[in-house]
């Protein structure tokens, strides 16, 4: 009779390949979850965090690459975490992998949205401040620590040095959203011009793959016509923010000036205190800022009369509209990155794209200080999370979890 063990240790090769991966795409989704109801504080907060537990811990990939993924998704329209985090599950395992990383990633931040969405009137706004009055200072930490691992890793040359201090210095003058996309661009441009000191590797034929982009498209304009010929309002709220979702640039906190124009000005959907409430609400949670958006189409859905599940129906929409356009772009450029990079001027552009990408990282950590109340205890937090960070001790989540029972205590 043959033991477990021999059963596993005789099984065929690709059988055991194929276990071997599964329970690889098992732990790489634990730790999405984990990303997910612990990474507080926004897309540069995400990509520490990321970087810490995907890249120094679990070595899923390496720091340049995390950073190029990233950096091309911030080209792109659409969530940057979101896509990032997207783009690495597909890396690992393909599409259906990718599509579970999604889902694993943006539903404790779209489930917690949509209860506020119904629960609205019944939330108490100075206790969930009280609560998370501690969290923001620790995501600064995040953030610093990440600014210092990133240009530790790909800060190499002069060149580098001079592009990470101008970008950081751009960003933190001119707080524009069109301007981080810019930047990477001409940063790329800049460093593209060495790509002669660069070795010739084999290059392979771009096959390039349209359907993702296709039904991007044809669902752009499906929706936009849709949504003028029918008073249905989920498919106008869907088309909302599936327009959003396709050409908003900056991440979630671009969302908040073009959501307040549209449903609170123009369609009066909700009040200027239930979008600040939310908003708040969704500064304080983890997870992707973009689950904004399900919040917003519960509360739609009440003009409807059409009770619970209406309004669960306008979260679904929210949530589908604005983090599909996205995912269906970084799928569509995912698929040939790997093969245009291998060209020298590409493999070139990426030094700078990197080390703009550190300046955008190191002018955030200032950004996000400034709002904080001018109080020694933030600092003293800040300071202790970095360093709890650099010791490579305590997981990211314990200093999360520590900064909201400090808000629930004191």
């Amino acid at each position: 009779m043959v033991s477990p063990q021999e059963d596993i240790q005789l099984a065929p090769l690709p059988r055991r390949a194929k276990q071997v991966k599964r329970g690889r795409n098992l732990i790489f989704l634990k730790d999405v979850a984990a990303l997910g109801l612990s990474a507080f504080g926004g897309p540069q907060a995400h990509l520490a965090m990321m970087l810490r537990l995907l890249v120094d811990k679990r070595r899923y990939l390496t720091a340049a690459e995390l950073l190029e993924l990233t950096a091309l998704c911030q080209i792109l329209p659409g969530p940057t975490s979101t896509q990032t985090i997207t783009a690495i599950g597909f890396r690992l395992g393909g599409p259906n992998l990718a599509y579970l990383t999604l889902l694993v990633w943006m539903l404790p931040a779209v489930c917690i949205m949509t209860c506020a969405g119904l629960t609205i009137s019944y939330l108490d706004k100075e206790q969930v401040a009280r609560l998370v009055q501690y969290v923001q200072p620790v995501a600064v930490g995040f953030v610093a620590y990440s600014a210092y691992k990133i240009a530790e890793k790909v800060i190499h040359t002069k060149t580098s040095v001079a592009l990470m201090v101008i970008a950081a210095m751009l960003v933190y003058r001119f707080q524009v959203p069109w301007l981080m996309p810019i930047l990477l661009l001409a940063g790329g441009l800049l460093t593209t011009f060495r790509y002669r000191k660069l070795p010739q590797e084999t290059k392979i034929p771009l096959r390039i793959e349209w359907p993702n982009f296709l039904l991007w498209l044809g669902v752009f304009v499906g929706a936009a016509v849709l949504g003028q010929y029918t008073q249905w309002l989920p498919v106008r709220l869907f088309e909302n923010f599936y327009r959003n979702g396709s050409l908003v640039f900056g991440g979630g906190q671009v969302l908040a000036p073009l959501f307040y124009t549209e449903f609170v000005e123009f369609k009066h959907y909700l009040s200027p205190e239930e979008f600040l409430s939310g908003l708040g609400m969704v500064q304080a949670l983890p997870g992707p800022n973009f689950s904004f958006a399900s919040y917003i189409g519960a509360l739609a859905m009440r003009r409807e009369g059409s009770g619970l599940d209406g309004q669960l129906l306008g979260a679904l929409v929210g949530a589908v509209g604005i983090f599909m356009p996205g995912t269906l772009l970084i799928f569509f450029l995912i698929r040939f990155w790997d093969q245009l990079k291998r060209y020298r001027v590409i493999k070139a552009s990426l030094e700078g794209i990197n080390a703009v990408s550190a300046g955008l990282v190191c002018a955030a950590t200032f950004l996000l200080y400034h709002p904080l109340p001018d109080h020694p205890i933030n600092l003293a937090l800040i300071a202790a999370t970095f360093l709890l960070l650099l010791w490579e001790k305590v997981p990211s989540y314990l200093i999360v979890g520590a900064a909201l029972v400090a808000g629930l205590i004191w």
